[in-house]
């Protein structure tokens, strides 16, 4: 009995220095270095990362083999998704709206095709080759549909309208002498100015309406120095065509010419023999003053307000 007793306080005390030397044995926890460049949440063993780079944090660390007195550095590499670039929208232009009354929201006609014919046939002095014109009859018709497909909306402006229709009235005249060749003078038609032969859109003209009713009444007298009459006493023919831009100054040139020509005005001081133009039409120079107010506003030699004016006698032989 007594060794039975013996025996177990023996076991009693194997097994109590058996768990002395386990806990004994046991050592602190070693710590795993994280060096953390962004926020961290730590909860027992598991480990939250966020969005980062590259994350490294002491955290402590189970069941890895421990030896006395190390510490264990474990960096663990955090794959971050790359950021999301938005692209900016794309710039779209602004939207610039054309007020409809605005008097150059649309581009002039283009007298390209004209301005060419009347180069080609039509000298500095105004000579007119209507044989050349015979030739390229064709283009100047197709010119003048073009016109009747063209023509100035409620938007043109003065200057366009100027362009437009004197242009047509040239046109339609040296079509006119074409149209009764040959002949010596534009007086040898038969109601030369009266007839329609012309389709503008829906609607015929002659030139009597295109002068009378039309340009006229635009209110600037210097019209009568650029259309031309077909005649060697009309103000000379423009060897190009009128445009919206230049008209303004294509029409004093035209004017200070007709005025100064010796050939067709006689111009004194005390004295002046002018252009039956003057007299026909002395309603149109008179809206500023006198015919002589005007005369004076192109004329090389001044004129007294109180000069005596007579009258040439009209030249109506074909101006070539």
């Amino acid at each position: 009995m007594k060794t039975i007793a013996q025996a177990f306080l023996l076991c009693t005390i194997l097994i109590a220095c058996t768990g002395t030397k386990k806990i004994s044995e046991e050592k602190p926890v070693n710590d795993i270095v994280i060096h953390d460049t962004m926020q961290i949440s730590e909860k027992k063993d598991k480990l939250t990362v966020g969005e980062g780079t590259k994350v490294t944090k002491t955290i402590p660390v189970r069941d890895m083999p421990i030896m006395p007195d190390e510490k264990i550095t474990v960096e663990k590499q955090v794959e971050v998704n790359p950021p999301i670039v938005i692209p900016s929208p794309p710039v779209v232009p602004e939207l610039v709206e054309t007020d409809e009354n605005d008097d150059y929201a649309q581009e002039a006609f283009d007298h390209t095709v004209f301005d060419t014919l009347l180069k080609n046939h039509v000298t500095a002095n105004g000579n007119v080759s209507y044989a050349g014109f015979a030739k390229d009859k064709g283009k100047l018709r197709d010119y003048i549909a073009s016109l009747g497909n063209n023509m100035p909306n409620k938007n043109a402006n003065t200057q366009e309208k100027l362009a437009y229709w004197m242009n047509a009235y040239n046109a339609m005249t040296v079509d006119l002498i074409l149209r009764n060749m040959p002949l010596e003078s534009i007086k040898n038609i038969k109601d030369p100015w009266e007839q329609r032969l012309w389709k503008l859109e829906d609607k015929w003209y002659n030139l009597d309406e295109i002068e009378h009713q039309i340009l006229r009444k635009m209110g600037d007298a210097r019209i009568h120095f650029g259309i031309n009459c077909a005649s060697f006493s009309c103000p000379p023919l423009l060897n190009e065509a009128f445009n919206a831009v230049d008209v303004d100054k294509q029409l004093d040139f035209l004017a200070k010419r007709f005025i100064n020509d010796p050939s067709r005005n006689t111009i004194n001081k005390e004295s002046i023999e002018i252009s039956k133009i003057f007299t026909w039409f002395s309603k149109d120079f008179k809206k500023d003053g006198s015919v002589i107010d005007f005369l004076n506003r192109y004329s090389n030699t001044s004129i007294d307000t109180n000069a005596r004016v007579r009258y040439k006698d009209y030249n109506w032989e074909l101006n070539k």
